[in-house]
């Protein structure tokens, strides 16, 4: 049986950041693919359907409307975002889950363990 790996993510407003517990016992932060140890929690749409998340997002932000920021600070409203290239609303529950399951790949990728 594979030994268990204990993963911790803080999902912030902001920024959100993912790590595990090392063998040993020590908690080690897992770096995103730019290689930074922080993720900004924001995520960008493109008319294609493509979906830009993290760093890349935040770096097109100013020029892309369709462009979620801040998402966690909506959660438990009726709040919706409008993306208008796609014409679809989301939740901030959905922007968030998102970045999570973008941190989860990459993760995954970086520790070689689903």
């Amino acid at each position: 049986m594979a030994k268990e790996i204990i993963v911790g993510i803080d999902l912030g407003t902001t920024n959100s950041v993912i790590s595990y517990m090392q063998p040993d016992g020590k908690v080690k932060v897992i770096p995103n693919p730019e290689g930074t140890n922080t993720t900004p929690s924001v995520v960008g749409f493109k008319g294609s359907g493509e979906e830009i998340i993290g760093n890349a997002a935040k770096r097109q932000a100013i020029t892309n409307p369709d462009t979620v920021s801040s998402a966690k600070r909506k959660m438990g409203t009726a709040d919706k975002f409008h993306i208008g290239c796609l014409d679809k609303d989301y939740t901030p529950q959905e922007i968030s889950a998102k970045v999570l399951a973008y941190m989860k790949d990459y993760a995954e990728k970086n520790i070689g363990s689903p």
